[in-house]
């Protein structure tokens, strides 16, 4: 851990790149420093969606983490073939891919699958399906409690739709999910108070359906940013993602989170088409796009300016591009 070149391959001429470059003994670092944070194994949901990758899945479940977070069909199908104790397709589905979900409950009997519901419409044709299939349905009522993405703003149709959901006889009633990805705040007091005030009408929302006599059963809480204050509060479970990888951006803003890069991306240059101008083989085909230059962190103090990208090609500006050659290495933190 304390070697300074960590990222370095032994036999980088065996590598074809671009590739992402996993290592293990910092993803299980991560993951036990998730476990720590959280308590008990049995609070995460880690999310999939960052690696995508079955023995990454493999390095948690052997420290006792056995429930998932999912974003697509494809990596519920990988997460029932690792035999997952439990899944959530974090993604409100439509009725094609409802009817997915229930092929995949079929097929991986020892995974119980669940998914997210947020209007009436999709519960109205979500409980028609379950109920014409004969086959109970996991929902979980999605809440929008700032983020603005999906998920029922907290309040009276929230509640009714719960409701709904409690008395549908093809309708297994989960529990709230709540992601406030949209709390990012650096200051870890700032993201605490914020988070906190986030979650005051969900918990109204809880203690109405109590006093109905109604029971939420879980609450899953969060995402990699609003991890360490979820984890204080023991009723919540937690979903976590980035905290197995991390990454560059999340670990200059979140200097409370004491976690790791465990993943890289490794380039080469493959070009010098002018003095001072480098490009590498790091297409946005390799690394999302979504964000603003600069997108990766070059790693070994390198000077160069991150100045351009295409599909297949990165192009770096270097004032020291006579120190580069064709063909050399460089590694990134995306």
């Amino acid at each position: 851990m304390k070697n300074s070149k960590w990222y370095r391959v032994e036999n980088p001429d065996n590598v074809v790149s671009p590739a992402l470059i996993f290592y293990p003994d910092r993803i299980d670092e991560n993951i036990s420093r998730m476990i720590e944070m959280a308590g008990d194994s049995d609070r995460l949901w880690p999310h999939i969606k960052t690696h995508k990758c079955k023995d990454v899945v493999k390095l948690q479940q052997e420290k006792g983490i056995n429930k998932f977070k999912c974003a697509t069909l494809s990596e519920a199908q990988l997460l029932g073939r690792c035999k997952a104790k439990e899944v959530i397709l974090a993604i409100q589905p439509t009725r094609v891919h409802l009817e997915r979900l229930f092929e995949l409950s079929q097929r991986y009997h020892n995974t119980s699958f669940s998914t997210l519901v947020d209007h009436p419409e999709t519960f109205s044709m979500m409980s028609e399906k379950a109920a014409a299939r004969k086959t109970k349905l996991n929902l979980w009522l999605d809440i929008n409690n700032g983020m603005n993405r999906t998920g029922i703003e907290p309040g009276n149709k929230a509640l009714e739709l719960f409701e709904e959901m409690e008395n549908h006889p093809w309708i297994l009633p989960r529990g709230f999910h709540v992601y406030d990805g949209h709390i990012r705040d650096a200051e870890p007091e700032i993201r605490k108070e914020r988070c906190d005030t986030a979650m005051q009408p969900v918990e109204k929302m809880r203690e109405t359906l109590l006093s109905k006599g109604i029971t939420v059963k879980k609450i899953i809480a969060g995402g990699s940013p609003s991890f360490p204050i979820h984890a204080a509060n023991k009723d919540y479970d937690l979903s976590p993602g980035t905290t197995l990888l991390w990454d560059a951006g999340y670990g200059k803003l979140f200097k409370d989170q004491p976690f790791l890069p465990a993943a890289t991306l490794l380039t080469r240059i493959i070009s010098k088409p002018s003095d001072g101008i480098v490009c590498t083989d790091l297409g946005h085909k390799s690394v999302a796009s979504e964000m603003n230059f600069p997108r990766v962190e070059l790693l070994e103090n390198n000077p160069c300016i991150q100045n351009g990208q295409s599909e297949e090609h990165l192009i770096l500006a270097c004032g020291n591009s006579e120190e580069f050659s064709i063909g050399d290495i460089l590694y990134a933190i995306p």
